[in-house]
């Protein structure tokens, strides 16, 4: 597709979660996992603006080009960073994202917020949960849900 003539400003937030909340993602390869993510996105020609996680979620932020859909690139995501980190042995038995993801749009005059927002995850979840996070995210940004595809809480503190 012939992008010549096509200026666009997109930037997007996703989060997702492991399957079942799992809190499985551990300190010792979350950064590799970052870049991992980092590589997918960028070699679709997006821009990775921030990532961070807990260990059971991820957040990402970045400037989105209109050469595919959100759905398809959230596949790759997924779909790819799943095989990687089974094939890397990070986890006994087999690693897999939850089904689905929470996406919101920014302008740019919020996109530094985002970004600090997305840094200090760990603070935030000293705070609250991710349930709570999750839930606010969707009624910030009007996005109507059904309670029961909500994600169940997990307890942090159980986690390394």
């Amino acid at each position: 597709m012939n992008m010549a003539n096509t200026y666009t400003q997109i930037h997007i937030q996703t989060v997702f979660s492991v399957q079942d909340r799992y809190c499985i993602i551990q300190k010792s390869w979350k950064d590799e996992l970052f870049q991992y993510f980092t590589g997918i996105i960028q070699n679709h020609g997006h821009k990775v603006l921030a990532i961070n996680g807990m260990p059971d979620h991820v957040h990402i932020l970045f400037g989105m080009r209109p050469t595919q859909s959100l759905s398809d690139l959230m596949q790759d995501i997924k779909g790819d960073s799943s095989k990687w980190i089974n094939k890397k042995g990070f986890i006994p038995g087999r690693f897999s994202w939850q089904e689905g993801f929470g996406g919101f749009s920014y302008g740019k005059s919020q996109v530094n917020n985002a970004i600090d927002y997305i840094k200090n995850q760990e603070i935030h979840h000293h705070r609250k949960s991710f349930v709570q996070e999750y839930l606010e995210f969707l009624e910030k940004f009007e996005v109507p849900f059904d309670e029961r595809y909500i994600f169940k809480p997990v307890d942090y503190t159980e986690s390394d």
